[in-house]
């Protein structure tokens, strides 16, 4: 039997897309189903629960000290980690992007980074350049100086340990952001530039503040939503570089790490409550990520 053209086409859609769905069903649609139905649940220690409490692990978690704790310490990153990607993401873009020579190599070195492993550098991070010993990197360079080691990840006042954890997500993810400035910048059309140049302008700041970025509006609003996001769900670094064998210090707990302790601690399982956490830590992204939308204009064309 002889298909049609239409029908084979179709065919071949759901032979591509159709793997890829049924993976983001599985391993992303149904554990989050399965999440909230456990956060209506007391899941102490299991995964099929049998008594209803309705709203009280909400209830528990948003008077939960440590919990609001951890959001706190969340927007303390986030207020370093945010601004600080997009403005070095943004330099190192139209540094590349004014090359006129190796701009591949450049633009290759700077997002290489990226692939690498999260748990890799927080271990690096810890062990070889802030280690708390005078042989770490950051030691050995503050003893030419005369200065005494620094314990990085165990100075609380002043908070140095602030220091590594965001040095460790700049080198980690400046790349991929700085790679989509870059095609932004590619995308502008040149005749913009001529045209500033005839009627006098600089061609330093004025030609980048009033041509060059708000061209680039609608990848700033995108790398601004993408990094705040990955802001909120920061917990790699956090746990490879502050934890150890004792634990893991309450002062730079993030929430993803709270809500792991909570459902996987050594105190007990406890999945409902940890569950309702992360629900809630899901509607926190989602309404900053409105707001932030909104406070942008991104449903006013931004993408235009």
């Amino acid at each position: 039997m002889k298909l049609s053209r239409k029908t084979r086409e179709t065919l071949a859609f759901w032979g591509f897309v159709g793997p890829f769905l049924i993976g983001l069903a599985v391993f992303a649609y149904l554990p989050i189903g399965w999440s909230v139905y456990l956060s209506f649940f007391d899941a102490r220690n299991t995964v099929t629960p049998s008594v209803f409490v309705g709203l009280d692990n909400y209830a528990h978690m948003l008077t939960d000290g440590p919990f609001l704790a951890s959001l706190g310490t969340f927007s303390v990153f986030a207020l370093a980690i945010v601004p600080l990607t997009f403005v070095l993401s943004l330099a190192l873009a139209a540094g590349v992007h004014q090359l006129r020579f190796a701009r591949a190599f450049f633009r290759s070195v700077f997002f290489l980074p990226f692939a690498c492993s999260y748990v890799v550098a927080s271990l690096i991070w810890k062990t070889s350049l802030f280690s708390g010993v005078r042989y770490g990197l950051a030691n050995t360079v503050l003893g030419l100086f005369g200065a005494d080691p620094v314990a990085w990840t165990g100075t609380v006042d002043p908070p140095l340990y602030w220091i590594v954890l965001v040095t460790a997500r700049l080198w980690l993810q400046l790349g991929f952001y700085m790679i989509l400035f870059l095609a932004a910048l590619q995308r502008i059309p040149g005749r913009l530039y001529e045209a500033a140049w005839l009627d006098g302008a600089k061609p330093a700041w004025q030609v980048f503040r009033h041509i060059t970025l708000p061209q680039l509006r609608a990848t700033s609003v995108a790398v601004l939503l993408l990094n705040l996001i990955n802001a909120y769900q920061a917990f790699d670094e956090f746990y490879n570089i502050m934890g150890d064998s004792r634990g893991y210090p309450p002062f730079a707990r993030p929430p993803l790490v709270y809500l792991y302790y909570t459902s996987l601690g050594s105190g007990g399982q406890d999945l409902g409550r940890g569950s309702a956490g992360a629900v809630l830590l899901a509607l926190l992204i989602a309404l900053v990520t409105l707001a932030q939308g909104r406070l942008f204009r991104f449903d006013r064309g931004a993408l235009s």
